[in-house]
């Protein structure tokens, strides 16, 4: 029988998708005034996997990541999704089309969930109306993708973007007190 345990803290990151770069600077501000000091925010991207957000944002779309000091826990991220989300409309035009996408999530020593208000086979119910989307496992050594894994999380940019990010975070839970540095046996599979 499984003994119930408190979580390891978890990485904070986020993306944010636009064409219009100042935004997307102006917002991570407000993020960080948010959620407290970034420890990366990445160049902008080319984003030319899908053209999905293309008739509400626009051609020529920019992908920002970032990564916050701090870590939280993961019970955290309905929160910090709505909160992002409420970013996103401030920064809406005045027909209420997105001028920015965020996608909030966490690097955890075994996988990187995203939040999204998009329910679907692969994202259990987390709370307020927020769902848990698993994008990438990290098994063998490395991050890998699953069937419903966006191609742009599965791109090698992004995957090692997001391992040097694991190994920031890693460096991170080795400061804190040995109850929070977890099983890593999940990684392992």
């Amino acid at each position: 029988m499984s003994s119930p345990h408190a979580p390891q803290p978890v990485k904070l990151i986020a993306s944010i998708l636009t064409a219009d770069l100042a935004a997307a600077d102006r917002a991570i501000e407000l993020m960080r005034r948010e959620f407290g000091a970034t420890d990366f925010v990445s160049d902008a991207l080319e984003f030319g996997f899908t053209d999905y957000y293309t008739p509400e944002m626009g051609a020529g779309l920019k992908r920002r990541m970032i990564s916050f000091a701090g870590l939280i826990m993961p019970d955290e991220l309905p929160d910090i999704k709505l909160a992002t989300n409420a970013i996103e409309r401030e920064f809406a035009s005045g027909n209420g089309e997105r001028v920015l996408n965020i996608d909030p999530g966490y690097i955890a020593l075994c996988h990187l969930i995203l939040a999204t208000g998009k329910a679907f086979t692969h994202r259990p119910y987390l709370r307020d109306g927020i769902y848990a989307d698993m994008t990438l496992v990290y098994r063998r050594g490395r991050f890998q993708t699953l069937e419903w894994t966006f191609p742009d999380y599965g791109s090698g940019e992004m995957l090692n973007m997001l391992t040097m990010l694991r190994e920031r975070y890693f460096e991170q839970l080795k400061q804190l007190p040995r109850a929070h540095t977890g099983d890593k046996r999940c990684c392992k599979a």
